[in-house]
């Protein structure tokens, strides 16, 4: 199996190991072409002077990890080609360029999977079984969080479509698929106080958002780029059985205040890669299994369409300073 990866950032570079171990055969591009061609000379793949040349030379399928604003055409021009998709999200930054592309995947008839690398997390696919067997009982609240380390650079927030499309996205797909259930309303609220980039892009550092959720469980999302403690990344779901959290480990950066309690993580998560690193070579080997026939699409773009509505609704409430319903966005 050959397979294109077209961005050879930080993601995209990670993906380059797994794919050149889990496939017969890599070619690899990006804009700055000297970047590619470092890493092919790395790890033994090969490197072509830009997309063009990865699609005519010839591979099985396409994996997407290019700057956002590329991703919904390469996924149209994959589609045309007939060629299976991996794509890290999203698809695109709004609804009408998400839905294009799916549109031009359905008519295609390929393959087109999201990388929301959370459904191949060990602690999150514990708390799906937990849910789904009925461990907890029922389901009353969820509580999630997203706490980045540091902020990005000035420069990507103008680009990265904010925080609730950017980061909380990740929580929104979690929510979904740990539950099984459906979003129905949102209320979301934020706040621009941090770094002075945060306003002069329009965004906020720091974001609360409360979900209702289409059985009547209530969930919490919030998220910020200013948690100088560390990487921290958990989901809380509490029944009238029982209680599991994802994420709590020696390295999740909390300490607690009581006398007795458990200090400081010593080494505590840097970021998403080490994080998440487990969770993202097995969707990639996923994917290969998914080209090679061997088991469905574990992750649909359609999965990244409800999380973004759910993002979308987000935005709507925040400034409008409202409850949001989700059947007020377009694209269901």
């Amino acid at each position: 199996m050959r397979i294109g990866l077209i961005g050879t950032g930080r993601i995209g570079t990670f993906h380059a190991g797994v794919l050149e171990r889990e496939a017969g055969s890599l070619v690899v591009t990006d804009a700055e072409p000297a970047r590619a061609v470092a890493l092919a000379e790395r790890i033994g793949a090969t490197a072509a002077p830009s997309v063009d040349e990865i699609f005519r030379w010839g591979v099985d399928a396409l994996v997407v990890t290019a700057a956002t604003a590329a991703h919904a055409e390469l996924i149209g021009r994959a589609a045309r080609a007939g060629l299976p998709v991996f794509c890290e999200k999203p698809i695109a930054l709004d609804l009408a360029g998400t839905l294009a592309a799916l549109r031009e995947v359905e008519t295609a008839g390929t393959v087109l999977q999201l990388g929301f690398q959370r459904r191949f997390d060990a602690g999150y696919t514990a708390a799906r079984e937990a849910v789904r067997a009925g461990r907890l009982g029922r389901v009353h609240t969820v509580r999630a969080t997203t706490s980045d380390p540091a902020p990005p650079p000035a420069a990507y927030l103008p680009l990265s479509g904010g925080l609730y499309r950017d980061c909380l996205v990740h929580d929104f797909d979690a929510l979904r698929w740990v539950t099984g259930r459906e979003v129905v309303e949102v209320y979301a609220t934020g706040s621009d106080a941090g770094p002075a980039m945060f306003r002069e892009a329009g965004d906020v550092d720091t974001a609360a958002v409360v979900l209702t959720l289409d059985d009547g469980t209530l969930a919490t999302a919030t998220a910020t780029r200013c948690n100088g403690a560390g990487y921290d990344v958990r989901m809380e779901l509490s029944g009238e059985r029982d209680t599991v959290v994802v994420g709590l480990d020696d390295r999740t950066p909390i300490a607690s205040t009581e006398p007795e309690g458990p200090p400081a993580a010593p080494k505590p998560w840097p970021g998403f890669l080490e994080r998440f690193a487990p969770a993202y070579e097995a969707e990639l080997k996923a994917f290969v299994e998914v080209v090679e026939g061997a088991r469905p699409n574990p992750c649909d773009g359609r999965e990244a369409l409800a999380a973004l509505r759910v993002a979308e609704a987000c935005e709507l409430s925040r400034a409008e300073r409202r409850v949001v319903r989700m059947d007020e966005v377009p694209g269901a």
